[in-house]
């Protein structure tokens, strides 16, 4: 009888103090395999999956047609044009800068939004709401309020927003006779001011409730204003003659 009723308890499956399950033998889980470290090969995902949508564009197989023309035609003819020895030494741009200043905010909310809208569909890159610094009473604006969108692009992105600019937008505008050459800041750095937003094709007309202004700021690294003057001549800037 007791042997029999020690034979019965090892064939039962030991349970916990709070009897939820039985214990599972330290030396048994051991021999299973082992699971992947974090940041190890075998945990990355694979090479099959699909690139976010808003990074296929900037990031695909073709480079963008701006920044190809910058390597192949006007690098060298900086190099040429100025007499550099060393190819670092030629100008080129670090950043655009877009900046949609939306005032009337203050008593209608939902113009930065559709300004948020507008700047994801005129530059492919989600903006940055801009927010007062202080209050001032004159103009009834509080701290901290919501008055703009900003948006600053880089790389890929940079390129194709210039492009696009340069050959799509800027000819749209009524009676366009070519930029000042003279929005320069001393530094080789170049803003300029837009008043409609709709000169850009990926806007609708019909959706938007007001013409709304931005300023483009295109960033170079050029050290002085002929510099980056001639770098954007030479990149088609249509600047005025005249």
């Amino acid at each position: 009888m007791a042997d029999d009723k020690k034979k019965n308890d090892e064939e039962k499956p030991k349970k916990h103090a709070g009897g939820e399950g039985p214990v599972t033998d330290p030396k048994a889980a051991g021999s299973g395999e082992k699971k992947p470290k974090k940041g190890s090969r075998k945990e990355k995902a694979p090479a099959t999956i699909a690139a976010a949508p808003g990074k296929a564009r900037a990031k695909g197989d073709k480079p963008p047609r701006a920044s190809e023309s910058y390597k192949t035609t006007v690098a060298p003819a900086l190099m040429k044009e100025f007499g550099y020895k060393n190819p670092m030494q030629v100008p080129k741009i670090e950043k655009i800068v877009v900046n949609m200043g939306l005032g009337e905010a203050i008593n209608n909310n939902k113009l930065i939004e559709q300004g948020e809208e507008q700047m994801m569909a005129i530059t492919g890159q989600k903006g940055v709401v801009t927010r007062s610094r202080k209050s001032i009473a004159n103009f009834k604006l509080r701290e901290n309020q919501a008055i703009g969108v900003m948006v600053t692009l880089r790389k890929a992105r940079m390129y194709e927003f210039f492009d696009r600019l340069v050959s799509v937008a800027l000819p749209r505008v009524r009676d366009f006779k070519g930029v000042s050459s003279k929005s320069f800041d001393g530094k080789g750095n170049f803003t300029l001011g837009i008043r409609e937003q709709i000169i850009f094709p990926e806007i609708n007309y019909d959706k938007i409730e007001k013409i709304k202004g931005m300023n483009i700021t295109i960033v170079t690294t050029a050290q002085n204003d002929e510099e980056g003057r001639a770098l954007l001549k030479h990149m088609g800037m249509p600047f005025r003659t005249a």
